[in-house]
């Protein structure tokens, strides 16, 4: 593209903002558009908001001077321009497509109002509204409900506890943060949770959402034993938010299909962050999102050679609790297949777990929990898929100092 051309970018999450700040330093300004009201942040630490830790000022984001608030309604690809809900219209030459994700809210009877709203007391955990009506309506004692056990779950019940609330944390499948985490780590995090009070129940299916007079009242299990509830938090994962790409007629799978110039199928549109999906994959982590952000930076400015070819992105959780904070870090594949080597160091008192999985001599994947000194040399070697030296050394000393991260 001509250094002259207008890029707009939908979205104002990490993604959107750290491409149009990219974008202004390598001097092509970029107009970012965003509908919610609130300064743009970093969603990534919405529960610290949520338990008290931070402001929602201390996680805003630095935005980029040219800032519309507005709600995109439609993208018409051949005059290249996209309608705004207030009746505007904007002209683009390069759109960007970083419209993030939606909640998942399943299909639980009694979760929605006859006018399809969410009843007083249930709630998702995704934006800052949604964080600021929870810290609005928790309370010390209050009986609180977590639907879903991942990453969101966890951090929500955490929160919530830290908050003085009364938590039961439930999750369908048999542990916690199972994409992430293999068993023994898995029990780690039931462990602090239980320490701070939360009350977890695993392979538990919720079947209902009981409400009087417009307010939530319980929350009713498939085996028919209910839970009194003044607030739910539904935290059943997201879902790539891809209407306004699929109303424009671009292809799209479970995301907006991408390719390494992050561009969709129409040449002039580009997607990046949770609403993309390249070579695939759809990440819904924050590294991946920032790391195509600055790719397709580099390919707007001018760079024709910049590609983005993948993200080998580490997961990492910190739950802070009333004495000590508890820290996990999870990549790659936690859990080995036949044939695998596993090195695993354990240590039940301190509450600390290391694991690695070895492949054909390179290291596929590890989880720690607990003094992460370790993590950025394993992750360095994780990400570099170098083959490892066959007599083990070196990969026991990466498990057991800090490796220099």
């Amino acid at each position: 593209m001509t250094s002259n051309e207008r890029v707009v970018v939908i979205g104002t999450g990490l993604a959107g903002v750290r491409l149009a700040r990219r974008l202004g330093e390598l001097g092509t300004p970029a107009l970012l558009i965003g509908e919610e009201e609130h300064r743009p942040y970093n969603r990534v630490l919405l529960a610290e908001v949520l338990a008290g830790r931070y402001s929602p000022e201390v996680i805003a984001l630095p935005a980029p001077a040219e800032l519309t608030r507005g709600r995109v309604t439609g993208i018409d690809r051949d005059r290249r321009t996209v309608a705004c809900a207030d009746g505007s219209v904007i002209a683009y030459d390069r759109l960007v497509l970083a419209t993030g994700s939606n909640p998942v809210l399943p299909p639980l009877r009694g979760l929605f109002t006859e006018d399809h709203q969410l009843p007083e007391g249930v709630h998702a955990f995704r934006t800052m509204d949604d964080c600021l009506g929870l810290s609005k309506a928790v309370r010390p004692g209050a009986k609180a409900v977590v639907i879903g056990g991942g990453l969101l779950g966890v951090s929500a019940a955490r929160a919530l506890a830290l908050r003085g609330a009364q938590v039961v944390l439930a999750q369908q499948s048999e542990r916690l943060m199972e994409r992430q985490l293999d068993p023994a780590a898995s029990k780690l995090v039931k462990r602090h949770l239980t320490e701070l009070g939360v009350e977890v129940h695993t392979e538990c299916r919720v079947r209902d959402v009981r409400c009087v007079g417009g307010a939530v009242r319980s929350v009713e299990m498939a085996d028919g034993y209910a839970l009194d509830a003044d607030l739910v938090v539904v935290a059943c994962g997201v879902h790539p938010r891809v209407g306004l790409a699929q109303a424009a007629g671009l292809d799209v799978r479970k995301g907006v299909v991408v390719d390494d110039e992050l561009r969709t199928s129409d040449p002039y549109i580009h997607a990046i962050g949770d609403c993309a999906q390249h070579d695939g994959v759809i990440y819904g982590l924050a590294t991946p999102a920032l790391e195509q952000a600055d790719a397709l930076a580099e390919s707007l400015a001018g760079d024709a050679t910049a590609r983005y070819t993948g993200t080998r992105s580490l997961t990492r959780l910190t739950l802070t609790g009333h004495d000590s904070p508890f820290d996990l870090a999870a990549f790659g594949e936690t859990e080995a297949l036949p044939g695998d080597d596993v090195v695993q160091l354990a240590d039940a008192t301190r509450g600390t777990y290391r694991k690695v999985v070895v492949r054909d001599d390179r290291l596929v994947g590890g989880v720690l929990v607990g003094e992460l000194g370790t993590v950025g040399a394993l992750a360095r070697a994780w990400e570099g898929a170098e083959p490892l030296p066959s007599d083990g050394g070196p990969l026991l000393h990466l498990l057991t100092n800090d490796g220099g991260s």
